[in-house]
């Protein structure tokens, strides 16, 4: 039996972004752009609500309006950590919060993992964004791969020891994930939309606006409006002569 506060998305729009609680700078910009990205699209960003990975990807989904869910590992009346309480206050408003517990604290480490699983059962993907060789994010991963959902990992720089968990779980065969665009072009349900086909014709290097309504297979003026949201979302960026390119991409 699971309690409710808020609305929770179906599955199959439904993407969990987790990770190390004790995240980088790096790692919470990653977890963050994604979230907000793929909110963007239409996509509800799942998570744990913890330190970290977590709290920057419910902060991305809500930064663009987009849906969020919140899986907690003790009651809906007992918000862990606390001082996320105003973060669980703006996610029940727009999205949900989702737990097994009727009531209290997590009492109990392995409440946390158990929340793990139910993290991957209501999403169609995750992507695990930032972990060390021990990181509780595994363990969603483990369950994802249990239940059949697709799995990412972001790439890291190998010598740090947050990326050791992510390039265990690519060399296992989880997916790279580079950017929103990756996840979403493998999931049927919102993939086909135009913007979902827009931002997935816009790559790193500038490319003109012809180039890239050709390759998402849409209307010239369609691709126009929706390169204009998709830079107004801060998911692109526009560039001299009329070109596009991803949101932080080197020149």
């Amino acid at each position: 039996m699971v309690h409710i506060r808020g609305e929770i998305s179906p599955r199959e729009s439904a993407i969990a972004i987790v990770g190390s609680r004790a995240a980088t700078p790096y790692g919470q910009k990653i977890a963050r752009d994604l979230a907000r990205d793929l909110a963007g699209l239409g996509f509800a960003i799942v998570s744990g609500l913890a330190r970290g990975i977590d709290a920057a990807a419910h902060r991305g989904a809500l930064e663009t309006g987009g849906r969020t869910i919140a899986v907690l590992a003790g009651g809906l009346d007992h918000v862990a950590p606390r001082h996320h309480v105003k973060l669980a206050e703006e996610i029940a408003s727009t999205g949900g919060l989702l737990t097994e517990w009727p009531s209290g604290p997590p009492a109990q480490p392995g409440m946390f993992v158990r929340r793990n699983r139910l993290i991957a059962a209501i999403s169609a993907a995750v992507v695990v964004v930032e972990a060390d060789e021990r990181s509780g994010a595994l363990s969603t991963a483990a369950a994802a791969r249990r239940l059949g959902r697709l799995l990412f990992a972001v790439p890291g720089d190998i010598d740090r020891p947050s990326s050791r968990g992510c390039l265990a779980l690519l060399r296992g065969g989880a997916r790279v994930c580079g950017s929103a665009a990756d996840v979403a072009g493998a999931l049927p349900s919102l993939a086909a939309t135009p913007r979902a086909l827009v931002l997935g014709a816009v790559l790193a290097e500038p490319r003109g606006a012809d180039e890239i309504a050709l390759t998402a297979g849409v209307p010239i003026d369609q691709a126009l409006a929706e390169l204009l949201s998709l830079e107004w979302s801060g998911a692109i960026e526009a560039c001299p002569g009329g070109n596009w390119r991803r949101a932080g991409s080197v020149a």
